[in-house]
């Protein structure tokens, strides 16, 4: 019901939105192609739920990976096909860029729905078999409870949403009546379209961790065994950071040639795309560190460290945007420094609410090297072949695999996975026996 409520309002809404409160009338068409994904995101959420209580992360993470694969490619073919079809109608891409999600988020609530469709029958078994005599409990008594633990983490999802809008508020109106109504409009929709929907693809792969760490600290909370939530939170940022400094990284130096290989005929926004990079980091560890911090039972400090950032952000966004020779980059710093503040705040709760037991070689120092060492050799690789005539796109291509290659062999040469994390990860075992093979780690 908050779903379909969610997008009829949306949908009958999207005049009065775009007309009043963001102040530009072109998003109406925009707002209308992505009401219907409310109603969808809302059903994926209770049944990724489900899997998530039963412990199947697995489910989740698939269908968040549907989810983003889908948006990322739909959103690059429908864009450019508006593109060349309209002659680089900037309304009817957003649009389409937003059906694009609509679609994606279709598609993954198909893929979870068929999956727990699948799924019922073995596990309403299961659950007969396992099922002890217990007290009744009535609805009332379960929404209080459902109620006191979703309305925190809602809360969440809903200040991350405002901060979202703080952009599409303060850009608009600030900008257009220094550069015009339609640049400030253009800028306003490279930032909400393309740059938003690239630094977020790392996050959809992130979610995982931070989505598996909530039942399994829970549970070891019950237990008082430290021991366990110590070696899962260890994991979930180490492979946290291992997915967020080479994102970081990539996008910051191939900002502008991504955004000319994914989109040629509008490939403006490298500098916003390069800042906006830098979100990328201090939004998956405050991801990672929310999920812990929900399983340790402090679900509203995540809401409140966004909070904190978001104000900061507005603020930000105020100050920054208005000056000349920064403009629309004030609203990426911005959003930079609002996902610092929130995870410097989320790591510091962690901290005094666990002891936390982390090298800070294995952990940061090691990271960060590989990085680094990868980011240089990629990026030497696509300079070599774009000064040998090839093209830019073909070069870009090389470098981006070149890092990939090169940033795999690193981590794998520096072992900065010990044995017990590889144990940890699918089908951990064969890995480190392979890896024992090519002699990278020895016979214990």
């Amino acid at each position: 019901m908050i779903g379909f409520c969610g997008t009829l309002m949306l949908y009958l809404g999207a005049g009065v939105i775009a007309n009043s409160w963001l102040q530009i009338p072109e998003a109406e068409y925009t707002l209308m192609t992505l009401s219907p994904a409310i109603f969808f995101v809302s059903i994926s959420s209770v049944i990724r739920g489900y899997f998530n209580g039963r412990q199947k992360m697995s489910a989740t993470a698939k269908s968040q990976t549907v989810e983003q694969v889908f948006k990322t490619i739909l959103t690059i073919l429908i864009v450019e096909i508006v593109a060349i079809c309209t002659s680089v109608n900037t309304e009817l891409m957003a649009a389409g860029a937003n059906l694009a999600t609509t679609f994606a988020t279709f598609l993954s609530f198909s893929y979870i729905f068929a999956l727990y469709k699948m799924n019922r029958k073995e596990e309403y078994k299961n659950l007969s078999e396992r099922a002890k005599p217990t007290t009744k409990e009535s609805a009332k008594s379960i929404i209080k409870k459902i109620l006191a633990v979703s309305i925190p983490i809602s809360l969440s999802s809903l200040i991350s949403a405002v901060n979202k809008n703080i952009d599409s508020v303060t850009v608009v109106r600030i900008l257009k009546p220094l550069i015009g109504e339609a640049t400030a409009k253009a800028k306003y929709g490279i930032l909400s379209s393309k740059v938003d929907i690239l630094t977020s693809m790392p996050l959809a792969f992130n979610i995982a961790f931070a989505t598996a760490l909530v039942p399994t600290i829970s549970g070891a909370r019950v237990k008082n065994d430290t021991d366990t939530i110590n070696k899962r939170l260890r994991l979930s940022l180490l492979i946290t950071i291992l997915i967020g400094l080479p994102c970081t990284f990539g996008m910051f130096l191939y900002a502008r040639q991504i955004l000319e290989l994914l989109f040629p005929n509008a490939s403006s926004g490298g500098t916003l795309l390069a800042i906006s990079a830098f979100t990328i980091i201090f939004t998956s560890l405050a991801q990672t560190i929310n999920g812990a911090l929900q399983g340790l039972g402090k679900i509203k400090v995540p809401a409140i460290a966004l909070g904190c950032g978001v104000i900061v952000k507005f603020i930000a966004n105020l100050l920054l945007i208005p000056m000349e020779g920064i403009y629309e980059n004030g609203a990426a710093i911005g959003s930079v420094l609002c996902h610092i503040v929130s995870f410097s705040i989320v790591y510091q709760v962690l901290k005094r609410t666990i002891q936390l037991d982390f090298s800070v070689s294995q952990l940061i120092v090691k990271p960060l090297i590989v990085t680094i060492l990868m980011s240089a050799i990629s990026y030497g690789v696509y300079r070599t072949v774009f000064l040998l005539g090839i093209g830019s796109m073909i070069a870009t291509v090389i470098g981006i695999l070149v890092a990939v290659m090169v940033y795999f062999i690193f981590v794998i040469v520096f072992k900065i996975l010990s044995k017990e994390d590889i144990y940890m990860l699918p089908n951990g075992e064969k890995i480190y026996r392979f890896l024992q093979k090519i002699k990278i780690y020895k016979e214990p």
